[in-house]
């Protein structure tokens, strides 16, 4: 059973998640600059500034990055219940240092949103309680079916932000290099997830948590 400390770190996690308070501990993510010119062409003109966004581009960058933004608001309470009902402490760690890395990615998505002017989903809390739900669900049915669960949550999150990356406006070198280090992110801990014995989902599953994506992103993408 999950000590007082642990129920206080989580609702703690909850309060932060919801009230936009994440602390990356890692920089933002940024686009690859061109290397400074050498003294023999010093004379050379500075490299271009990045291009402005015009409104439907930055439009389209505010859509698909509130529905990361999402993505993480759920990361955050699957592996905070995952975390809370793990049997082996190195399970409990192992969710845990997943979970901070996912605080970068939420970090990351709130600061690109308001650079944007736009706005997280206003349905994030129940975005969360669903999250932390259903990660409850998975803990419980033992340690080898949760990282089963986090295997395929986050292949499936995989596959998202490659779609995201081709829908992303060229021009948004940003959001484009956010996207990018999360894509990363999210493959290792698949592959981390699958190394600590995870057992594979039953087929009907992995298609409903496909399905339940489908509704969170759509919905997310304008509310």
């Amino acid at each position: 059973m999950p000590s007082l400390d642990d129920l206080v770190a989580s609702a703690d996690l909850a309060l932060r998640t919801l009230g936009r308070g994440a602390r990356p501990a890692r920089p933002t993510p940024t686009a690859a600059r061109p290397p400074a010119p050498s003294a023999a062409i010093a004379d050379a003109p500075p490299p271009a500034e990045p291009p402005v966004l015009d409104a439907a581009q930055r439009r389209l960058s505010g859509a698909l990055m509130r529905v990361n933004h999402v993505g993480e608001v759920c990361a955050q309470a699957l592996y905070a219940a995952q975390a809370l009902t793990a049997r082996s402490p190195g399970l409990r760690q192992q969710m845990a240092e997943a979970g901070r890395e996912e605080t970068d990615h939420l970090a990351w998505t709130e600061q690109r949103l308001r650079e944007l002017g736009d706005r997280p989903s206003l349905l994030n809390p129940l975005w969360y309680a669903g999250a932390f739900a259903i990660g409850l669900a998975a803990g419980r049915a033992g340690d080898a079916w949760s990282l089963g669960f986090v295997v395929e949550t986050e292949r499936q999150v995989e596959r998202h932000l490659a779609g995201h990356l081709q829908r992303l406006p060229e021009d948004d070198a940003a959001s484009r290099a956010i996207v990018a280090q999360m894509k990363e992110d999210e493959a290792r801990h698949a592959e981390e997830a699958q190394a600590a014995g995870a057992q594979a989902l039953p087929a009907p599953l992995r298609w409903a948590m496909r399905g339940a994506a489908r509704v969170m992103t759509s919905t997310a993408h304008w509310i």
